[in-house]
């Protein structure tokens, strides 16, 4: 079977500039493409290696109630690797993120702060501490 090539998240946002200036400049993911035109916007970012995490609801629940003590993120919930998980979460904090919880060492050894972007994403920001 010929293998995929690459994984895209699309968020539909209300506030395009809003977003874009949360996920570029106060995230820092790099901005690889701007197809804009007259049907709308569009800005592809880069993130690094993109990963599809699949979980069953009881492990979403075990992540949730460590990361945050309950359960709290819908069916879709981003997560980036990071090399400071706390300094950057503050930065978005300031970028408009709300910081539901952490830092928190997880038991397989991260650093994990949930925020939720302002158009509504929930987000871990995870820092391997190995």
């Amino acid at each position: 079977m010929e293998q995929v090539k690459e994984l895209r998240v699309v968020l539909t946002v209300d506030d395009f500039d809003a977003a874009l200036a949360f996920y570029r400049d106060a995230l820092g993911l790099e901005q690889l493409e701007d197809w804009s035109g007259e049907n709308g916007r569009v800005v592809l970012l880069g993130a690094g290696r993109g990963t599809l995490e699949l979980f069953d609801e009881r492990q979403a629940e075990s992540v949730d109630g460590i990361e945050v003590g309950r359960r709290v993120a819908g069916p879709v919930r981003l997560a980036f690797h990071v090399d400071d998980s706390a300094a950057r979460a503050e930065r978005l904090a300031a970028a408009g993120a709300e910081v539901i919880a952490g830092p928190v060492e997880t038991p397989w050894r991260d650093l994990n702060v949930r925020l939720s972007s302002p158009d509504g994403t929930q987000l871990t920001l995870f820092t391997p501490l190995d």
